[in-house]
């Protein structure tokens, strides 16, 4: 009797473990469900993996990886995981120096004498950092007319590089995302080298880690086996998203979660590299007057829910990628899309909600936690009382304050606006942000100032102002060609039924938004027309995301 009552437990075990198994863990089905809306092969996909205590605990693929044949996603998807790559270029760098074959700060123009001389030295450790004050490589060429289904060759921005005249701000005085800076580093790898950067990785990274599927995409006719496309949504169907760089350094790297996995371990197992450079890599930038903004070398510190995490993220085309790091939980999440609608950052940190818990609930314990924001109601015409366009001189952007559906709404123009929400009479939270941003409105000698803090960081003012009411004829006055020599094109400004418009053989047709006097916004950023002693117009200077005051000289 008593054999029969213990084989009857030993199979009650064994079809339990059956079912866990085909069931898989309560965590497993967590993140299952965080990624139902991929998990379908008519859908573009997700790829990802979990690195715990020194191993692979958890790793999967979603949805299609190629809708034309709707190939599945699986963990040795092969995905595009541009600016993830970054910090593979330090690391290269890092080991050449732990060689003695160059150093962190040596001047770019050592190793790379066709970099324009600014008068201002470019260290190494600025380009890995964002502190260069270069110009952006594909902010530039968008400029310049060109598209992203365009080969792009690391050939093409050496040349634009050495056509730069001005830079941005002094090496090392600012903080700005800059991809040129990680297509030199490249460069001085190859060169200190010998090899390709492509070669390089492969022998030095690649290879030791056993990354067997990751490489360096430097060739844009290359055929990678099991590697995925990437895909846009347009209303109820899906399109391609075309990418042909043939650049390296600043992005371009082919992995999977496997291999990146392995390279996630790397940063504690040290089988390639040593402690002084993952020290180097994870530290804290500072600038020229020792303030930190929360950038490391190719990474970033973020801290998450108390913990630190060292991250980044990647989208190029319709590719959307994110690596996280938490190095005192020794713990990483990776996940990879081909869906440029895709959230990677928000699906990684999810996970590591599944799997941190404890650690989070620990730190909460120790760190204050912020107030919830209290709304009031205010009626339309208390709103309306806000309505206005607000200048910020030291940013030199201009923002507009209006109301819709009974809300406030702050424009930073075209569809990019977010909705407030009112905490107190001259007091609102911005909604739909990933951040705690507040905006708070005073009155003074009639105008409106409108002063805007984020995360309890030092705050921005902006005043009201009233943009220019130009005539027709007054529009004319600015209409004709405008060249620019460091992006060696011509833009055309000509009036077309009471809008100043601008024209490029390559770029859509976008009008000219008057602001202030002699300055415009548009959708490639702000306008600063010039004019000499005479008061007639000799060019304008452009500003965006990440140029400034790119000159263009109007012609003749």
């Amino acid at each position: 009797m008593k054999e029969l009552k213990l084989y009857t437990f030993i199979i009650f075990c064994l079809i339990s473990v059956s079912i866990q198994a085909q069931n898989g863990s309560p965590v497993e089905e967590q993140i299952d469900s965080q990624f139902a809306n991929f998990d379908n092969l008519e859908k573009p996909g997700a790829a990802i993996a979990v690195v715990q205590n020194g191993k692979i605990v958890f790793k999967k693929g979603y949805g299609s990886a190629q809708l034309e044949y709707t190939i599945p996603v699986t963990p040795s998807t092969v995905f595009h995981i541009a600016s993830v790559s970054k910090q593979f270029t330090v690391f290269s760098i890092l080991l050449l120096e732990a060689e003695g074959k160059l150093s962190f700060d040596d001047d770019i123009r050592k190793h790379i004498p066709e970099v324009p001389d600014f008068g201002k030295t470019i260290t190494l450790r600025h380009l890995a950092s964002h502190t260069s004050g270069l110009r952006d490589q594909w902010s530039l060429l968008s400029m310049a007319g060109w598209r992203w289904d365009d080969v792009i060759t690391k050939e093409h921005i050496m040349k634009l590089v050495s056509q730069q005249k001005e830079l941005n701000f002094d090496p090392g005085e600012e903080y700005m995302y800059c991809n040129t800076g990680f297509t030199l580093l490249a460069e001085v790898v190859a060169r200190v080298s010998g090899k390709s950067f492509a070669e390089f990785t492969e022998a030095i990274i690649f290879k030791p880690l056993e990354m067997s599927s990751t490489l360096f995409y430097d060739d844009h006719e290359k055929v990678v086996k099991n590697r995925a496309y990437s895909y846009y949504e347009d209303g109820d169907t899906y399109k391609k998203s075309v990418l042909n760089y043939a650049n390296v350094g600043a992005t371009s790297l082919f992995t999977t979660v496997e291999d990146l996995s392995l390279w996630a371990l790397n940063f504690s197992t040290l089988q390639v590299g040593s402690k002084n450079i993952i020290s180097t890599m994870n530290t804290l930038v500072k600038l020229n007057d020792g303030n930190k903004f929360g950038g490391a070398y190719g990474q970033f510190v973020s801290p998450y829910k108390g913990l630190k995490q060292i991250q980044h993220g990647g989208a190029d085309a319709g590719f959307r990628s994110y690596l996280a790091r938490f190095p005192d939980q020794d713990f990483a999440v990776m996940v990879f899309s081909n869906l440029a609608s895709s959230n990677p950052r928000n699906l990684a940190l999810r996970v590591a909600d599944l799997y941190l818990a404890d650690s989070f609930k620990a730190s909460a314990t120790k760190v204050k936690k912020k107030s919830k924001k209290k709304f009031i109601t205010l009626s339309n015409a208390e709103l309306k009382a806000f309505e206005a366009n607000y200048w910020n001189e030291e940013g030199a952007y201009a923002r507009k304050m209006y109301v819709r559906n009974d809300t406030l709404r702050y424009s930073r123009g075209g569809q990019n606006e977010s909705p407030l929400a009112p905490t107190a009479k001259n007091k609102f939270q911005m909604l739909n942000v990933d951040v705690d941003l507040e905006v708070k409105f005073s009155k003074k000698d009639g105008k409106r100032s409108m002063v805007v803090t984020v995360d309890n960081d030092d705050p921005t003012v902006s005043h009201e102002f009233t943009p220019p009411s130009y005539t027709t004829g007054n529009l004319a006055n600015f209409s004709g060609d405008y060249y620019s020599p460091e992006l060696r094109t011509t833009y055309t400004l000509i009036v077309e039924k009471d809008q100043l418009v601008v024209k490029h053989p390559r770029v859509s047709d976008f009008n000219l938004t008057p602001v202030k006097t002699d300055l415009f916004s548009s959708q490639a950023g702000l306008i600063s027309v010039q004019r000499d002693d005479s008061k007639a117009i000799s060019g304008f200077r452009v500003t965006t995301g990440r140029v400034r005051n790119l000159w263009f000289k109007k012609l003749k």
